[in-house]
């Protein structure tokens, strides 16, 4: 007797629709998973140097050069040595002047060979590099 209206003798169920729900949920889950960001790596393995606590961090759209213990730069897992550094970063820095471009210097690398990259970089019109240290 009690919460039922005084005309109401009908014995129907109530039912929650949940379709208003899940196409929220639906909706939240292509929104994350749309504006996501995906970091392009190297395509070759660095043992980067430790510093400790420094936060190094890596920027979306930034451009990724390596240089591997045995002194081979690399780019999107392709050698480029250091002849093709200015080929490589200097259209990219055409369609975005303030690009960064991060240096993943191997702990094992010459140190002389990282500041030719660091040189051929901003030789090439880099207005900001920086060098990729591990954190651990």
């Amino acid at each position: 007797m009690f919460g039922k209206s005084l005309g109401d003798d009908s014995d129907d169920e109530v039912h929650i629709d949940l379709s208003p729900m899940i196409d929220c949920i639906f909706i939240l889950l292509i929104f994350f998973i749309v504006s996501t960001v995906f970091v392009e790596e190297t395509g070759v393995k660095v043992n980067k140097p430790d510093v400790g606590a420094a936060a190094s961090a890596l920027d979306s759209n930034s451009i990724l050069l390596a240089v591997t213990k045995d002194d081979k730069v690399f780019y999107g897992g392709e050698s480029i040595g250091i002849q093709g550094i200015i080929g490589k970063v200097k259209p990219l820095l055409a369609e975005t002047p303030d690009m960064p471009v991060i240096i993943q210097g191997d702990k094992e690398a010459s140190h002389g060979m990282v500041q030719r990259v660091h040189g051929q970089v901003m030789l090439a019109g880099a207005q900001k590099d920086k060098i990729s240290v591990s954190t651990k």
